[in-house]
């Protein structure tokens, strides 16, 4: 297996540090460039850059002797507006002006199915419409718009549009069911539950990633779904959870219309966590055909729904000492519940 020089932009964050001890396993050199330290027990196995992926000097300097860049840096949907845009966009055109600069091999943006809206038929293919929903969905599809542009002038840029996707280290918006999970409490589900929600392991991300950079390049240059295979309804695939936590507890839905409304109402009050993006699409059903990354790239996921989300409770159970006091809005740490801290002992 050839030894190559790989860059990963966020590389500190819940992906990053999943595919670098992915990428170490493979016997690859690491870089990473993020605004947050990585401060993981792999770090003296890597090179780690303090550095904003909207800073061009920063960027320059960390891209010399790189063969792969995987561009993962973003600012997620509790960001502002204006840090959303300029990490999504200026960030990714910065990146990818430099890769051409530096003669890097190949490109793999992260974007994500967020590009896709709230789309009216299921299952969503690679040349659907992309309309994006707020400012974290538009963002994206004009991120990709860069790529798109650097493609024309000879790059291999493989765009990636994951499912939200979980494992060890995903704490964010997941963070909030784990612990009423852990805690022996019901959960409240927008709707009946009955809606098919695809989600995706971290480590399938991960292989998809793999397949991106090292196989023949017109097969790779190009726009791939990655998602769960496996998958059932929302209401069975987060029941495997709360069996697994062992307190006889259930899955309960409301409707969703009000509780839509009502969630709307505590985000201007920024009293929950839950943004425009979640609580509008989690009652409806949201999955993505992986068809085209199966025949193009021999992608095979290995996790469903169900095992992905097991595999990331557990995780969150061995460690949650560790986070129990902290709160942000990255994937990272859990995010503040805010009044649905309350609303738990209700349930």
């Amino acid at each position: 297996m050839e030894n190559k020089q790989y860059l990963i932009t966020g590389g500190s964050g819940f992906l990053g540090i999943n595919l670098v001890r992915f990428l170490l396993a493979k016997n690859q050199r690491v870089r990473v460039l993020d605004i947050a330290d990585f401060d993981y027990p792999e770090k003296n196995k890597i090179e780690f850059n303090l550095g904003d992926v909207r800073d061009n000097q920063a960027i320059d300097k960390t891209m010399r002797g790189v063969d792969v860049v995987v561009h993962a840096a973003a600012a997620l949907p509790l960001y502002s507006r204006e840090d959303i845009f300029s990490t999504e966009v200026e960030g990714t055109k910065n990146v990818l002006e430099s890769a051409k600069k530096h003669n890097v091999d190949r490109f793999i943006h992260i974007s994500s199915t967020a590009v896709y809206g709230i789309p009216d038929h299921h299952p969503i293919y690679e040349n659907d419409k992309l309309i994006g929903v707020g400012p974290y969905g538009e963002a994206k599809i004009l991120a990709e718009e860069e790529c798109l542009k650097k493609r024309k002038e000879g790059m291999v840029v493989s765009i990636l549009r994951p499912k939200s996707f979980i494992g060890p280290e995903r704490l964010g918006v997941f963070a909030l069911f784990y612990d009423w999970a852990s805690a022996g409490h019901n959960f409240p589900m927008i709707g009946s539950g009955k809606n098919r929600y695809q989600l995706l392991d971290v480590e399938d991300l991960c292989d998809a990633i793999w397949l991106s950079a090292t196989l023949p390049k017109e097969k790779t240059n190009d726009a791939f779904n990655i998602g769960a295979k496996e998958f059932m309804t929302m209401r069975e695939d987060y029941r495997a959870v709360l069996d697994r936590a062992g307190y006889g507890k259930k899955i309960i839905g409301f409707p969703a219309a009000p509780m839509i409304l009502a969630l709307r109402f505590l985000e201007i009050l920024r009293l929950s966590p839950l943004y425009k993006w979640v609580y509008e699409t989690a009652g409806k059903d949201s999955f993505v055909s992986i068809e085209k990354a199966e025949r193009v790239l021999g992608y095979h996921p290995k996790y469903s729904n169900k095992q992905a989300l097991i595999r990331n409770y557990e995780w969150y159970l061995a460690n949650m000492d560790k986070f129990k006091d902290q709160s942000g809005i990255s994937h990272r740490v859990p995010w503040k519940q805010g009044i649905l801290k309350i609303a738990k002992y209700f349930f």
